[in-house]
């Protein structure tokens, strides 16, 4: 058998589609989407909120700290003296003398107060020369607004916090809900992939989609989904304050807009490049690790432990490159925003400075103003905080739907319901009609291959290695599809029966077979645990397992380990066989089942074999002959061909290649 020599590279991207990748992610959002609109319309609370601080605090400074300039009412006489705050650039405290308690500390300090009715003004700069319980009095509703303000401010606050608590749990369910949803899928995804598919793609790559992708994906749900929204009407919400306050202060203020917007651009394609490479590197890492942990006998016995390390260390070098590549983008980037929106404050102090002087914008407008530019750039340095995770997220995102994407699989009848598949009640035959495979183009590893099997007939397949034998069993279990031919099962197309149906039906013992982490019981009989004792105590005694668990401390119940390593080679054939039986199948091949036991295991697994076989139509592939010689006909193979076929002692009278087979084996 041959297929890729090695994995295939990461696929090469070319130009990112983020919307269109946003597009296929929202069907994983689509059952969750009410949460998320409640949670934007939170966002927009928030925003809201979180937009009415520096207004509170402007008119906190131009209301109460700092009133605005007044000048004196109309009705009061033009004299040559009286106060024209606007002309003298003065500002001036208005007081209410119809309060007692004012009028008496006006006449107090009669030579600071000028009298206009029913108001008296006051230099502004001349409140600090009054005592302080005068001033308090004076400024006693002044006061009051300012407690109300920062009681409204708290208010603000609070009310912030809790609406962001409420916000960030119903973000994080989603996010924990989408990735939960798009682990599945994947995982399901993955299960359903023809054979070819895993072989050109490593597990460590594989696991790394389904745990490390996935789980950069969860941010992207979490934060960049919800808060982009929440950025975007801050910005769009200050903007139009702004303009508000004093429309040719925010045009100024903008003007650095366009740098922030080129080095935006211009960071984002280094950083998506920086990701993608990222990527592919800790899929390597992974790659790697699972192949040392899973070959660490080969290395230890080989003594290639320096040389597998000097290769980890290459890649983790790399991977250290990229890393590093990736916040080399970043460590400019945030600088330069940090930079521009420093400039950006510079320029509303230079112009709002000079507009304070000339009266022409509150003090309390000017503080607002600085505190909205700082907020302006607030939402960028999130957005570009975000866009690394995004950047991330997407480079994730694109690998994942690489998998999802592959339909890599074989090919289902085209009918609508179950009821449409053939039925397949028994297999009681198997032909080949001149079948030829191969697992590369150009290469065939099988050619013209054309025999029948019966049911009940044992057929034994033998040639040496490279011949095709295992080829030959993985287009019966229907791994693969013929590149031309067919196989008919009971007369009917193989490619027409219903996959689950023909496997249903089918066991297969392998010379290495798979053990599971988990029980002895749950490897005989995966996701069943209705069985009867009667049954299991059949299907141990058939297949000679019974002997080796009854002496194990926990007997069916004694957790394997991965690989079922705990336990010699021999009992993990016995255990492959008793799962075998517990199938209760049709059809039994046999993958070369006893070529690594020793002679006495072989004759357990003989025995147990033997008894899976009675009454049922069996395939036997070995190396080993001696099955062979009982098998009622034998197939010998050699460079994809058969080159005879017949009983044991009929091939032996001719003298031919299954004779010097013989001959060699002794």
């Amino acid at each position: 058998m041959r297929s890729d020599f090695g994995y295939t590279e990461e696929e090469k991207l070319g130009k990112p589609y983020d919307i269109k990748m946003l597009s296929q992610l929202y069907p994983f959002t689509k059952p969750y989407k009410r949460l998320i609109l409640y949670s934007i319309l939170l966002v927009i609370i928030i925003t809201l909120l979180d937009l009415s601080l520096p207004y509170i605090t402007k008119i906190a400074i131009d209301r109460y700290i700092v009133p605005p300039i007044v000048s004196t009412p109309s009705e009061a006489p033009k004299v040559q003296d009286a106060p024209d705050p606007l002309e003298s650039k003065t500002r001036y405290f208005k007081a209410d003398i119809t309060d007692v308690k004012i009028e008496e500390i006006v006449h107090k300090y009669k030579d600071k107060f000028k009298i206009y009715g029913t108001s008296a003004f006051i230099d502004f700069n001349d409140l600090q020369n009054l005592e302080k319980k005068d001033l308090f009095v004076l400024r006693k509703s002044d006061l009051a607004g300012i407690s109300y303000i920062v009681i409204c401010f708290l208010a603000i606050v609070l009310a912030n916090f809790g609406l962001n608590f409420f916000q960030i749990m119903i973000m994080e369910y989603t996010g924990q809900m989408v990735m939960h949803d798009l682990r599945m899928t994947l995982f399901r995804h993955i299960q359903s992939l023809s054979v070819s598919f895993f072989n050109r793609n490593p597990v460590g790559r594989l696991v790394t989609r389904v745990t490390n992708d996935v789980q950069n994906m969860h941010e992207l749900f979490t934060s960049i989904i919800v808060f982009v929204f929440k950025d975007l009407f801050l910005l769009l919400g200050i903007t139009v304050v702004l303009l508000s306050i004093n429309w040719k202060l925010a045009v100024v203020s903008f003007t650095v807009l366009p740098f922030v917007l080129y080095a935006s651009i211009h960071f984002s394609g280094l950083a998506r490049d920086a990701f993608r490479v990222l990527r592919i590197k800790i899929a390597e890492i992974n790659t790697t690790f699972t192949e040392t942990i899973g070959g660490i006998k080969v290395i230890q016995l080989f003594m290639q432990e320096k040389e597998n390390y000097l290769n980890f260390e290459k890649i983790n070098h790399e991977n250290y490159l990229a890393g590093m590549r990736q916040i080399r983008v970043f460590a400019v980037f945030m600088p330069v925003v940090e930079i521009l929106g420093a400039v950006a404050v510079a320029v509303v102090i230079f112009y709002g400075g000079s507009g304070v002087f000339k009266q022409s914008i509150s003090l309390g407008a000017l503080v607002a103003f600085i505190s909205y530019i700082k907020m302006f750039f607030r939402p960028i340095r999130d957005i570009a905080e975000k866009y690394n995770v995004m950047q991330n997220a997407m480079a994730s995102a694109e690998r994942l739907f690489l998998i999802l994407d592959n339909n890599e699989r074989l090919p289902q009848p085209a009918v609508e319901t179950e009821s449409g598949f053939p039925a397949l009640e028994k297999i009681t035959k198997i032909e080949f009609k001149d079948v030829s495979f191969a697992y590369i183009a150009d290469e065939t590893v099988l050619k013209g291959i054309s025999f029948k099997i019966s049911a009940g007939k044992i057929i034994a397949i033998v040639g040496p290695t490279g011949s095709g034998k295992t080829s030959l069993i993985n287009l019966i279990t229907r791994f693969y599809d013929p590149t031309s031919g067919q196989i008919h099962v009971n007369g009917l197309d193989i490619k027409t029966l219903k996959l689950s149906g023909l496997r249903s039906k089918t066991a297969l013992v392998m010379q290495d077979p798979f053990i599971f982490s988990g029980t002895i019981r749950e490897n005989i009989i995966p996701g069943k645990n209705n069985i009867s004792q009667e049954k299991m105590e059949y299907i141990l005694n058939a297949s000679n397992c019974k002997p080796f668990i009854d002496k194990l401390p926990n007997g069916l119940d004694t957790i394997l380990s991965e690989g079922g390593t705990s336990i010699s080679s021999g009992e993990r054939q016995l255990i492959s066989i008793a799962r075998a039986f517990a199938r209760d199948p049709d059809l039994i091949i046999l993958d070369e089942a006893t070529s690594y036991i020793d002679s006495e295991t072989e004759h357990k697994i003989q025995d147990a074999l033997f008894n899976l076989m009675k009454n049922r139509t069996a395939i036997v592939v070995a190396h080993r002959l001696t099955t062979a010689r009982k098998a009622d006909r034998i197939i010998v193979l050699n460079r994809g061909r058969i080159i005879e076929m017949g009983a044991h002692d009929e091939l032996i009278k001719r003298k031919g290649f299954y004779f010097r087979l013989n001959q060699l084996q002794g």
